[in-house]
């Protein structure tokens, strides 16, 4: 059985295809199946996320954008395995409401931000491979869900609080079985694989397959392409490396002192490693100490002395 075609990967499609209004079909048929609605985007907004490299894109969105609706959908695509992703994602919808609202407006011109993530790492503990969460308010003693009054349901349009307030979307992809047993699922499948199979008919898919089609970049972006996939195997290779040689320390610690919090040190340990050694791959690429410092989370002592022969 012949393979389908490898297309672009998702993240490096929004970064250089998809902020193009003629290829808004395809994030739009992404996110009417994830979200299960009629989704349209009418503009792409301007982010600190847009940086080209695996490096500068930490902390940032990878791809923000209004629907027809008013909400603003927030999309980022993230390899690394990182401990504190659930605060992260917190704190990039908590800065794109405060970015939305003007000095002035009234609490109710607060946009409703949708946060969607696709990771390649695993991510707390749980079977699933797409996970929902929502702000609702529960009774403690009638354990009834609080509801929006008449006239704040004329105002908002929403009958329930958890409407309008940030929603999550964790996508699990490294989780998923590769079984589509749905639209969404077959949206997966694609981020997964890079691929699309004969017979998916998931709004959106037949689209990408026809846009996303690596042979059709021009030869100087398809080797921008490929150096950029080598990057993120090798962050992938370093970071899988660091956080293994860390976990082996930590355990060979807690063995001998019988403490638990061997397998911190450990931990800690093995992150450091990994900044180091990208802050070294940089060293000849970053002049500037202090921004050398800030893109790779060491402080300005430990990268001074990296240059210390």
């Amino acid at each position: 059985m012949t393979r389908p075609r490898r297309l672009i990967s998702f993240d490096w499609a929004m970064k250089r295809l998809l902020r193009s209004k003629a290829h808004f079909g395809i994030l739009e048929g992404f996110l009417s199946e994830l979200l299960r609605e009629e989704i349209q985007i009418l503009e792409v907004l301007e982010s600190e996320s847009n940086k080209e490299t695996a490096l500068d894109k930490q902390n940032r969105v990878d791809f923000k954008a209004r629907n027809a609706g008013g909400e603003i959908i927030l999309i980022e695509v993230q390899y690394q395995r990182q401990f504190d992703y659930l605060q992260r994602i917190l704190h990039s919808t908590a800065r794109t409401l405060v970015e939305n609202l003007q000095e002035g407006q009234p609490y109710g011109e607060v946009v409703k931000v949708i946060s969607v993530s696709i990771l390649y790492f695993d991510l707390g503990q749980g079977e699933d491979y797409v996970y929902h969460g929502a702000t609702r308010f529960i009774g403690l003693h009638r354990h009834d869900e609080l509801q929006l009054s008449e006239a704040q349901q004329d105002l908002y349009q929403h009958r329930e609080p958890h409407a309008l307030f940030p929603e999550y979307y964790l996508i699990k992809v490294n989780q998923f079985d590769d079984v589509a047993r749905d639209c969404l699922d077959e949206w997966i499948y694609f981020l997964k694989h890079e691929e699309v199979p004969e017979g998916f008919r998931a709004r959106g898919l037949q689209e990408a397959k026809e846009q996303l089609d690596i042979l059709r970049l021009p030869e100087a972006e398809r080797r921008a392409y490929e150096r950029y996939q080598d990057d993120l195997h090798q962050q992938a290779s370093m970071v899988q490396s660091s956080y293994g040689w860390g976990m082996h320390q930590g355990r060979k610690l807690g063995r001998e002192e019988g403490r638990e919090e061997g397998l911190e040190v450990g931990r800690e340990e093995g992150q450091l490693q990994e900044r180091l050694r990208i802050a070294r791959s940089l060293l000849d690429l970053i002049a500037d100490d202090q921004l050398l410092a800030q893109k790779t989370g060491l402080s300005l002592a430990e990268v001074q002395a990296l240059r210390t022969p």
